[in-house]
């Protein structure tokens, strides 16, 4: 895809409930602008997928969407299988909606967790805590360190321009002086997601959250994917009052990366990861 049909694909997105960012496309296509297919029946644009790659040896696969009228007609497996070849001798990850969980295990790929949407609403009070930063204020290569922690692989270009996206606001939290989280809330199609929640304990976590919580319009949508093998950030999200409107089957192909999952409160996106 040139940078102009990404477009399509967050358009697509949002036609499917997957209720993109208002801004998620510049940054989709900086992580890897050779990451993103798309296929044509004639002039037509009728299928896609994102295969975007991340250091020498991890790749996410997300967008994967056929247009209705031309579902069930082996479309789909071309893009698919073209998609993959694209991301051969890597591990690959994706979040995939769970009725589809048996097609991709015909792929190879295996169950690793449940990712699950939480609903909820905006509002509150912004913790009175210090320690509690504009993200801008820190180093770059400080929190490019930190992020790389908890992700399979370096992803500077995508980070970078994430954090810095308009209609957003990203917050760093200290300890002795150190980023111990970080967190961003972005504006979507509808209300606003938090993504990514990372923090060193549940404690930070939370003050993360109800700075961002508060950030955002009071009342408006407030959304956070929480990965189910975290039994904390379920209980963030329960403990103030969201409810579960969305889940994904999050999937690997190849050996899934030892990731510190304790600390990963919010994914950053269902797209890319």
């Amino acid at each position: 895809m040139t940078r102009a049909e990404v477009d399509i694909a967050i358009d697509w997105a949002a036609a499917e409930g997957w209720n993109p960012g208002l801004h998620d496309a510049q940054c989709f296509y900086a992580a890897d602008p050779n990451g993103f297919l798309i296929g044509l029946l004639g002039d037509e644009p009728i299928a896609l997928i994102s295969v975007v790659k991340y250091g020498s040896g991890f790749g996410f696969l997300g967008c994967y969407i056929v247009k209705p009228e031309y579902r069930g007609q082996g479309y789909g497996m071309q893009i698919w299988k073209a998609g993959l070849t694209s991301l051969l001798g890597r591990t690959v990850g994706l979040d995939g909606v769970v009725a589809q969980q048996d097609n991709y295990m015909k792929s190879g790929f295996t169950l690793a967790c449940t990712n699950i949407r939480y609903q909820g609403i905006a509002g509150g009070n912004f913790p009175a805590n210090p320690d509690i930063v504009p993200l801008s204020t820190r180093p770059f290569a400080e929190l490019d360190a930190y992020d790389q922690a908890l992700f399979a692989e370096n992803r500077t270009a995508f980070l970078r321009c994430w954090i810095e996206q308009p209609a957003s606001i990203a917050l760093g939290i200290l300890q002795a002086g150190k980023l111990a989280g970080y967190a961003m809330l972005r504006k979507c199609r509808s209300g606003y997601k938090i993504g990514p929640l990372f923090a060193n304990s549940g404690e930070l976590a939370e003050q993360l959250f109800l700075a961002l919580k508060a950030s955002a319009p009071a009342g408006a949508e407030l959304f956070l994917d929480t990965p189910e093998l975290n039994p904390a950030a379920v209980a963030l999200a329960q403990r103030y009052g969201m409810q579960v409107s969305f889940e994904t089957a999050r999937m690997y192909l190849g050996t899934p990366p030892n990731l510190p999952v304790e600390r990963v409160f919010g994914v950053t996106s269902f797209e890319l990861g």
